[in-house]
């Protein structure tokens, strides 16, 4: 069984609810278009999850499946060096789902934030469904599944990844036991050699009894850089550093990444549930007249009035489009009424419609080749489900499942 490389391993994954937007680009995409070319990269699209939500028409959900992947391939996603699959393809996720449900307390999945959130947001729909309740439980379904070393998020989203910590840990305390499991360990420790092995010790005292976090974090990467141990001994060795029996599923660690604040043409957040988005691959009139009637600062009732860009949601356009100099310009014009809101707008309309018009040429390419995009699809499903098989090979033994 080959196992996963749990250090350079990153997941995330996006509902299919049509074609994207900037903020879906500048918020996630963009991300994921650098993180490639630094980890193993997983990228799904969460098909099962738009069910939570969106149960009762699902007319439109193959077209947006097959629209999502287009996008993301225009924008920079790299079949090459990431595995891009849909989630139903890989029943494993519903597999591990239906494991976790059998020991995830009911409470924690009633304190989601987003639980009452949601319902709270989508009144009009019937959200009083067991799915909707367990999507944080097959949210942690699809992170565990590839044991990965980080997921990727902004800052108002790290609380979505403690509760895949939680079910990880819980399920480690009730199967991470195995006969033999001191033994097995002090075997493994002396697999390190004995530099290594003195070292790994000494790590795991110092957090065990000061929990320093710093030695948790050195204990992994020594018991990870380590190429002659088993996956079993490996697993072995995590959890007991951290004063349990085998960590069948390692708790993923948060990876902080940068994600822009994309203002939307009414000034709030871009969604299109706000109707104010510019679209990924929207025709360059459209772009140029939806960004021309942008709102502006308020306070600039006449061309006359000087304004503040910091009051501004095209300001925030620039900080992630235009150069320091163009910013300069912004700021200084703006204030000074020197620049009207139109001249304001005219080099990052310029910038965006350039963007635009460059990931609308390519995703033209791959709408002609939808082989190509259903075989780039099929090759990454293969590559996701032998890593998910690998994993529920381990869980099953785990939970004392796999018969023979």
């Amino acid at each position: 069984m080959s196992g996963p490389i749990q250090n350079r391993r990153v997941l995330s994954g996006m509902r299919p609810t049509g074609q994207l937007h900037l903020g879906n680009y500048h918020g996630a995409l963009k991300n994921w278009i650098e993180l490639q070319y630094q980890y193993e990269c997983f990228f799904f699209i969460a098909d099962w999850h738009a069910l939570t939500t969106g149960y009762h028409d699902t007319s439109q959900l193959e077209e947006f499946v097959w629209t999502m992947t287009i996008d993301w391939l225009a924008a920079g996603v790299n079949p090459g060096v990431a595995t891009l699959f849909i989630q139903s393809r890989v029943p494993e996720h519903a597999e591990l789902h239906l494991l976790l449900s059998m020991i995830t307390p009911l409470g924690w999945l009633e304190r989601v934030p987003s639980y009452k959130d949601q319902q709270e947001q989508l009144a009009d729909r019937d959200l009083s469904t067991y799915g909707f309740l367990g999507y944080p439980l097959l949210q942690s379904a699809d992170i565990l599944l590839y044991r990965p070393q980080y997921v990727p998020v902004g800052e108002d989203q790290v609380a979505h990844v403690e509760i895949t910590r939680e079910v990880a840990r819980r399920f480690n305390h009730i199967y991470g036991r195995e006969p033999e499991f001191e033994q097995k360990v002090e075997k493994a420790i002396k697999s390190l050699g004995s530099r290594n092995a003195t070292a790994y010790r000494t790590l795991r005292k110092e957090y065990q009894e000061k929990g320093a976090a710093e030695s948790l974090k050195k204990a992994r990467a020594l018991v990870e850089s380590n190429a002659r141990l088993t996956v079993a001994d490996r697993d072995r060795l995590f959890g007991f550093i951290e004063g349990a029996g085998i960590a069948v599923l390692p708790e993923p660690e948060v990876l902080l990444t940068a994600t822009p604040k994309v203002p939307g043409l009414d000034g709030r957040k871009m969604s299109k549930s706000y109707g104010n988005t510019i679209g990924l691959r929207e025709d360059t009139d459209s772009v140029v007249r939806k960004l021309r009637a942008m709102q502006t600062d308020p306070a600039r009732v006449r061309r006359t009035d000087p304004g503040d860009p910091d009051k501004c949601p095209v300001w925030q356009l620039h900080r992630i489009y235009s150069s320091e100099e163009t910013q300069a310009w912004v700021q200084k014009g703006c204030r000074s009424a020197g620049i009207g809101c139109l001249d304001c707008k005219a080099p990052l309309i310029e910038k965006i419609v350039e963007e635009i018009g460059a990931i609308s040429k390519r995703a033209q390419e791959f709408e002609e080749s939808p082989e190509l995009v259903r075989g780039i699809i099929a090759q990454g499903v293969e590559r996701a489900r032998e890593a998910a098989r690998d994993t529920l090979d381990v869980v099953r033994q785990a939970v004392g499942m796999n018969y023979r």
